[in-house]
């Protein structure tokens, strides 16, 4: 007679066969006399909407919840007690409800970590509350006292499932319609269990929700996957409403997207063509492993103030690794100066420097991360589980007017140069400050050219004026790159490139790294966003194809947009690629696979 294990067993291996992935999704909890505990229709929302839902043990071991939400694909902040107030910078008053710091730091620590990691993200009640605070938002620490004696009840005595009053969807574009399908206009029946509420919304959130009195009831990020609603949902879907859990199905279909994201990144090699951490390797306190704060001279920045600036790069391993990135041209930055003997040896020599640093610290750390020459070693990085830095240098002027230069920089790992930056070099004319000293690419500039294409280093047209970008194509018997640049009939920038320029660069075998720039994204830099760097990689795709784009972020350099701000944020690229409808392989190329393909070029 087979026993109860064998039984199970031979059932387990049956079902295995049907077995199909589904998102993990973990539930922040209450922690209750001891007890780290959550109520049921959390977790049976979940299930009824296709995910696997995990209950998060209130606890406040920053590595213990690191591990677990490094397996995560969704984050649910839970309801539970008041938030202490002191989290966003104010006094308790009397009417202030029961408080669990405790509860507090893990929420916010759960909720920071899951952010770096880029997780989708969906609070209810408290957890609506938790992330208004977190990005900078505040509360009314009781709607009666300090909002209005006139507001609706909104601690129902009625059942958890019914609805007590309506809200009104005050943005018909928002994720939250989106989400809830309905068919009823804009108001909507909800349940409601907080005596405190949203006050100020916190940057770069949009109200998507208010109830009749005029209290916040919703509120979504502009650009990532974050959003939360202040009623409670999961108990009215888990009785029956499809309103309610269509809300729970759009928020699993987001976990899907980032769960995609994930296998394709691990599966494919992914690099970011341009950043310019280097240029702040002249501190000494500056770390290319972890997220570490340091300060910075204002005149770094252009500021004029005399304070130092606290600062963190955006390029690191820790943030690399959060977003799954393999690889970053991290490029020597050299200004452009007189194009005088002294002042050119100078630049040289800042040059060696700032690779010498790099070098330095990557060899410091080879535990972790490694200089790459070539696609072999970001093959054989990736495999190792270490990351990838190959070297660029940003401005021919470095090279002065010696062309073993070339040969110098090429032998010590650089492999692009970026041909000028703002203002003529000896090299050639920019497309920023020029006084078309050389009529595009000069005699020497030809030279360089043809050294570069003889050694197989990249050459890097951004920052290029027009006449040096078509002297080079005709001349360069290899395919061009430009390492971060964007397009310049979405934002019309001298420093894009137009229509004709990018087609010859596909003509040419090369390709267009997209840069996160603002001023090169939209033409009002403050509202430059993720959405529009997205539309700039399909203006190119549906103009020379998805061979011929990628990814140059410029972070550390002055890049970054609402959406994605750091290495850690660039998985959100991939899952938008992944919304448009772009295949695994198709996104591979634009992660890398184009750019390897230049670099490769025989």
């Amino acid at each position: 007679m087979p026993s109860t294990l064998d039984i199970l067993y031979g059932k387990i291996n049956d079902e295995a066969v049907n077995y199909k992935n589904s998102p993990v999704i973990g539930i922040s909890s209450n922690g209750k006399e001891g007890i780290s505990c959550i109520a049921n229709p959390y977790y049976q929302s979940v299930i009824l909407s296709g995910g696997s839902p995990v209950v998060i043990p209130v606890t406040t071991d920053i590595s213990a919840l690191i591990s677990i939400v490094k397996k995560l694909d969704g984050l649910i902040l839970s309801g539970g007690a008041d938030i202490d107030p002191r989290f966003y910078e104010e006094k308790p008053v009397s009417e202030l409800g029961e408080v669990d710091s405790y509860r507090d730091i893990y929420d916010f620590e759960l909720l920071r970590i899951a952010f770096n990691y880029q997780l989708p993200v969906f609070g209810i009640c408290r957890g609506h509350q938790v992330i208004n605070v977190a990005f900078g938002g505040s509360l009314y620490q009781d709607i009666h006292a300090q909002f209005s004696v006139e507001a609706l009840k909104h601690s129902q005595e009625e059942a958890r499932d019914a609805a007590s009053h309506s809200i009104k969807l005050v943005d018909i574009s928002s994720k939250l319609r989106t989400a809830l399908k309905t068919k009823n206009g804009i108001t909507l029946p909800v349940n409601s269990f907080h005596h405190q509420a949203v006050k100020n919304i916190a940057p770069e959130f949009i109200e998507t929700a208010i109830s009749a009195d005029g209290l916040n009831e919703a509120i979504e990020h502009s650009e990532y996957s974050v959003f939360s609603v202040q009623w409670h949902p999961e108990s009215m879907a888990v009785a029956g409403n499809e309103t309610m859990l269509n809300l729970f199905r759009y928020f699993i279909n987001q976990t899907t997207t980032f769960a995609k994201a994930k296998e394709i990144h691990k599966k494919y090699p992914t690099i970011d063509s341009h950043c310019d951490t280097p240029m702040f390797f002249h501190y000494d306190d500056v770390d290319i492993i972890k997220n570490r704060e340091f300060s910075v001279n204002p005149k770094d920045f252009d500021v004029k103030d005399e304070s130092p600036i606290p600062y963190r790069t955006k390029v690191n391993v820790e943030k690399m690794k959060q977003g799954m990135m393999d690889a970053a041209f991290m490029v020597a930055y050299i200004p452009q100066g007189v194009n005088d003997e002294i002042s050119m040896k100078q630049a040289t020599e800042k040059a060696e420097f700032l690779f010498g640093k790099l070098i330095t610290l990557v060899k410091e750390n080879s535990d972790v991360v490694e200089i790459a020459r070539s696609m072999q070693d970001l093959t054989k990085l990736k495999k190792q589980n270490k990351k990838a830095v190959f070297l660029g240098l940003e401005n021919g002027y470095a090279l002065g007017y010696d062309i073993r230069n070339v040969d110098k920089f090429y032998d010590l790992g650089v492999r692009y140069l970026t041909l000028c930056h703002n203002g003529d070099n000896l090299i050639c004319d920019s497309a920023v400050r020029s006084a078309q000293s050389n009529n595009g690419l000069s005699k020497f500039g030809r030279s360089v050219v043809k050294r570069m294409n003889a050694l197989g280093m990249m050459i890097d047209i951004s920052h290029a004026s027009e006449k040096t970008f078509r002297d080079v194509i005709r001349l360069s018997s290899k395919p061009v790159i430009a390492s971060h640049s964007s397009c310049r009939t979405l934002c019309n920038h001298c420093r894009n490139l137009d229509d004709g320029q990018i087609k010859a660069l596909s003509e040419n075998g090369g390709v267009i790294q997209i840069c996160l720039y603002r001023d090169f994204i939209n033409e009002n830099p403050e509202k430059a966003c993720l959405s529009d760097a997205i539309r700039h990689v399909l203006h190119v795709v549906d103009l020379a194809g998805v061979e011929h784009v990628g990814i140059g972020s410029d972070f550390d350099g002055g890049g970054e947009l609402t959406g994605c701000k750091a290495a850690n944020e660039l998985i959100q690229i991939t899952m938008r690629l992944i919304a448009e409808g772009f295949d695994d392989e198709s996104i591979a190329k634009i992660w890398g696979g184009n750019l390897m393909r230049v670099m490769n070029y025989k």
